[in-house]
């Protein structure tokens, strides 16, 4: 009993934030658009039917493609971070993860902004390198595909090296150095031992930046120049400009799904790593 209660505040405020609004934006998936906006209370499927049309095939497949390019970026760039900071000192540590954490003092809006400031053809890159005489005209680094991917990885890095350091803080040394004492040299125990054991912190980063920056809005909207369309800026479109709901929401299930099928299966990925490990254990 005591467990119950202990568990019902969370358990309510998932259904009333998470589950409803599913079940909500679900129950507009199935009906109509009104003349003028709106819904008419009509079951159809042609919203079904017109979300698996090419036009807005490809740009899921788009989402999916800068997604999934800026999350490997953000693995190779967050490992080496973590890796970096849960060898030092105890007492640096804490310094470091401070620091990790410092860019959200700002708000996300602001971060992105200054991103324009860095990358527009008169920013500080741009004159920077001109300045030091490795261009002679500035390059078309924002307004594309690139600035996108420098903006969601820069705003999801910090949650991938948590999530991967908080994986290396659990990984007993002992380990490792036993690989060593067994005359295994580093790069063999970092691939046989340190990865294999670490992949659920890295799981969990990577579907972390995968499922926010796929349905992400603001970051192609501002340093994209609104010339790249993702998955986000069309729902966010037809909710706001084009007053289609109905379609706006079946395009939100389908994002839904996607999402909650890769976490389903990054549990799954990380229980059979537990298993396994306690079974070789």
């Amino acid at each position: 009993m005591r467990s119950l209660l202990l568990i019902l505040p969370g358990v309510g405020w998932l259904t009333t934030f998470m589950i409803v609004p599913c079940l909500i934006i679900f129950a507009y998936s199935i009906f109509k658009r009104g003349v003028y906006g709106g819904i008419v209370y009509t079951f159809t499927l042609d919203n079904f039917a017109r979300a698996a049309d090419s036009l807005y095939l490809g740009i899921f497949l788009t989402s999916g493609r800068i997604a999934l390019t800026a999350t490997v970026v953000a693995l190779l760039v967050a490992y080496p971070a973590a890796y970096a900071i849960s060898l030092a000192p105890r007492e640096k540590q804490t310094r470091f993860l401070f620091l990790i954490m410092l860019p959200f003092w700002s708000n996300y809006l602001i971060r992105t902004y200054a991103w324009i400031v860095l990358l527009n053809r008169e920013g500080l890159i741009n004159n920077g390198l001109e300045g030091l005489g490795l261009i002679s005209e500035p390059l078309p680094i924002l307004y594309n595909e690139f600035a996108i991917i420098v903006g969601l990885v820069y705003n999801y890095l910090p949650f991938v090296i948590l999530a991967i350091y908080s994986s290396l803080q659990r990984l007993n040394p002992e380990i490792r150095e036993a690989s060593e004492d067994l005359g295994a040299p580093a790069w063999k125990t970092f691939l046989r031992v340190t990865l294999p054991l670490t992949l659920p912190g890295v799981a969990a980063g990577a579907v972390f930046v995968f499922v926010l920056s796929i349905g992400n809005f603001i970051t192609p909207d501002l340093l994209g120049g609104g010339r790249l369309l993702m998955v986000g800026n069309l729902i966010y479109d037809q909710f706001l400009t084009a007053r289609d709901w109905p379609f706006g929401a079946t395009l939100s299930m389908f994002l839904i799904m996607l999402m909650m099928g890769l976490l389903f299966a990054q549990a799954y990925a990380v229980n059979s790593t537990q298993r396994r490990s306690e079974g070789n254990g």
